[in-house]
């Protein structure tokens, strides 16, 4: 990620010194909060493996890395046949991939709750889980989220933030 966030901006610059502590560790703060047993992924907006690929490695789960964005699709390929992680990485936008539903999905710094869970629903085994890290806003976007989806959601607080855990999405019909 070092050698390869500054041609294609996977990362902050200024959060390179902070890779660690800000990215991975934000992303292994998942591995607590995955169900036991769960054997496959999906990771939407995979962008620098963030928890994805970092959580591939940790676990031994297999993931679907979604990445629309060809050099950050490259970098994926790459660095899961360095760590030789148990991904697939799929170069497509999230409404075009075709995928069957996992009992865990993954999605960081992606978009606002109302939008992710119109990307992420149909991802989402019966009985499964997302784990979404988020940001200061999380209660807005729950608000705002609850307005056109029923679900089940937890807040865990993760090392730069809370985590979001959500279950049985379902859109609320107009």
């Amino acid at each position: 990620m070092r050698a390869w966030s500054p041609k294609i901006n996977l990362i902050a610059a200024a959060d390179l010194p902070l890779l660690r502590p800000r990215h991975i560790d934000d992303a292994l703060a998942l591995v607590a909060l995955i169900p036991p047993g769960t054997a496959r992924a999906v990771d939407l907006g995979s962008g620098g493996g963030l928890p994805g690929l970092v959580l591939a490695i940790a676990t031994g789960i297999a993931f679907d890395l979604v990445e629309s964005d060809t050099r950050k699709a490259a970098f994926l390929r790459e660095a899961a046949r360095v760590a030789a992680a148990p991904v697939t990485v799929h170069r497509a936008r999230i409404e075009a991939v075709s995928l069957p539903p996992a009992p865990l999905v993954t999605a960081r710094a992606l978009a606002p709750l109302p939008r992710l869970l119109e990307l992420s629903a149909r991802f989402i085994a019966p009985g499964g889980l997302a784990l979404f890290p988020k940001g200061h806003r999380l209660e807005e976007e729950l608000t705002q989220a609850r307005r056109a989806w029923t679900m089940a959601a937890e807040i865990h607080q993760g090392p730069n933030g809370p985590i979001l855990s959500v279950s049985d999405p379902c859109p609320i019909p107009a």
